[in-house]
């Protein structure tokens, strides 16, 4: 993947390099898709999407977040989509033309869930870092009859330890992938690009 500028701080970490790798294999954005994503950000996310899909609505409820997405969208020059930014707490501000959907924090995700369900968009996936809810999300993906596979992941990086190459780990990843499409039609698990069953470590 091609890196990504990202000059300014929201005081919350970006989506992991790897982790955007995954979701981008999940989410499959092409040119006549409108992305949509809820908790932008450092705009990490957003960016990414905006190099794939045509059009992006970015939602993040912190005014100073949204700025923060705004500043690195201008940082960065070869971006396709037509990108909306709305400061808005989901499920307020969702569009309901979305054919992707990511959920980048668990604040009133089942609400959005709903949303997504109602409006029927095709690509549904929500990243979790915390294993309670995880359960949680997994739980309402199964009760709304969109849930089509949980993938855990975990990254690690190597350092030099006393002439010799050690890994520092970082916290494991929970990304919940679905689809609220029309029944017959849900899409098969493309593994192409996806962890072994151990895990991801670079």
């Amino acid at each position: 993947m091609k890196p990504i500028a990202l000059p300014h701080d929201a005081r919350a970490g970006p989506t992991k390099s790897e982790v955007r790798a995954v979701l981008a294999s999940k989410l499959a954005l092409g040119p006549e898709d409108h992305f949509v994503e809820v908790g932008s950000c450092t705009g990490a996310v957003t960016i990414e999407a905006a190099r794939r899909a045509g059009r992006v609505t970015a939602l993040e409820r912190k005014a100073e977040r949204l700025e923060t997405t705004e500043k690195n969208l201008a940082a960065n020059d070869d971006l396709a989509a037509d990108v909306t930014l709305r400061n808005a707490q989901a499920p307020d501000g969702l569009p309901d033309d979305a054919d992707a959907l990511f959920l980048g924090g668990s604040r009133n995700f089942e609400g959005v869930l709903d949303h997504a369900v109602e409006t029927g968009v095709d690509r549904i996936v929500m990243n979790v870092s915390r294993l309670e809810v995880a359960g949680r999300a997994t739980e309402a993906f199964r009760e709304r009859d969109i849930l089509e596979e949980v993938v855990q992941f975990q990254v690690s990086h190597g350092y030099e330890l006393a002439g010799a190459t050690s890994f520092d780990s970082d916290n494991p990843v929970y990304m919940l992938v679905g689809s609220a499409g029309e029944s017959d039609g849900k899409r098969e698990r493309d593994t192409t690009d996806e962890p072994g069953a151990g895990g991801v470590e670079t």
